[in-house]
């Protein structure tokens, strides 16, 4: 979001979103754990955990009273969400007449090594969600049915059939060949050249904060995140302690950026190509599940930020 005023409506609604926040809030951590058995992808996941957010946020306003439980109503929005997506990937018709499979997510190894009963590609989605909160969670079968509006019946059914259908995870990926643009990306960070950096965006590229802002256009992201992120911006209470370093890593068959501060990184950045410049980058400073679960699986020390700036709620 924002922190520029729109006017009356832009503040009302960003006031609102505050007093969401301050009962929604807390409950982000489960709610991306939900996310991500579900999507099997940390990337997937931090979008779901934010648009179920989202979603709730927009649903409030109609209600005719709050729900009694907000962990468990931000399940059954995750849940509605999770269920449709599924359902319109299997009415995408396929071409030259193939069927479309039942879709799945592949089984990751690092996540399934984690924790007893992760959930792996076989399940189909409404097995997967009702043996994550029903196994993971804790919810009782009368609650799961509620999240998944269905009945206890069908959840007892669609439990057994998942328990029968854990297996045994898949081999690690093998490593990405990194493009020459994300290596020179690092030298030109590195050496805190602006210049360079610019020069391999699109005048069309993005950088985004899920969840927090987007910067569109090259000169944008030259002038905001990167001069920030490079020389610190002590107007806005950000002051470099160490120079920044730039480091490009694969993580399950991606390359990715981490952003280092000193000994910690501080930002895990997705980067996406055309040709041989850079169109989009997204910013996981703001997202502590997803900065932690890929630091820890890269084995690097890392520190986390919260949801928000401080100063913007």
């Amino acid at each position: 979001m924002s922190t520029q005023s729109q006017g009356p409506l832009g503040d009302s609604v960003r006031a609102s979103w505050r007093r969401f926040l301050d009962t929604y809030e807390p409950l982000r951590p489960d709610l991306y754990r939900y996310c991500r058995q579900l999507t099997r992808s940390p990337w997937d996941a931090e979008d779901m955990a934010q648009e179920t957010m989202a979603r709730a946020f927009a649903s409030l306003g109609i209600m005719a009273e709050p729900p009694r439980s907000p962990r468990a109503w931000l399940f059954r929005v995750a849940s509605n969400l999770w269920l449709n997506r599924m359902r319109q990937a299997r009415e995408v018709p396929a071409p030259d007449g193939f069927e479309v499979p039942e879709p799945v997510t592949r089984a990751e190894p690092r996540a399934t090594r984690e924790a007893a009963g992760t959930l792996l590609s076989q399940l189909s989605p409404q097995e997967r969600a009702a043996v994550v909160l029903k196994d993971a969670f804790g919810l009782s079968l009368e609650e799961t049915a509620e999240a998944l509006s269905t009945t206890t019946g069908a959840i007892k059914a669609a439990l057994h059939r998942g328990r029968a259908k854990l297996v045994t995870p898949e081999p690690d990926e093998p490593a990405p060949v990194a493009p020459a643009v994300l290596n020179a990306f690092c030298d030109a960070f590195n050496a805190r050249d602006l210049d360079r950096l610019t020069a391999l965006l699109l005048d069309t590229a993005t950088l985004e904060y899920p969840g927090f802002k987007i910067e569109s256009g090259a000169q944008a992201v030259r002038d905001g995140s990167f001069r920030g992120t490079l020389f610190g911006c002590p107007e806005g209470g950000y002051v470099l302690v160490d120079p920044p370093r730039c480091e490009l890593r694969a993580h399950r068959g991606e390359s990715l950026f981490l952003w280092w501060s000193g000994d910690e990184v501080h930002a895990v950045v997705r980067v996406e190509l055309d040709g041989d410049r850079i169109v989009r980058l997204r910013n996981y400073y703001h997202a502590p599940e997803v900065l932690t679960e890929v630091c820890r699986e890269l084995d690097v020390p890392f520190r986390t930020h919260g949801y928000q700036p401080a100063a913007s709620h």
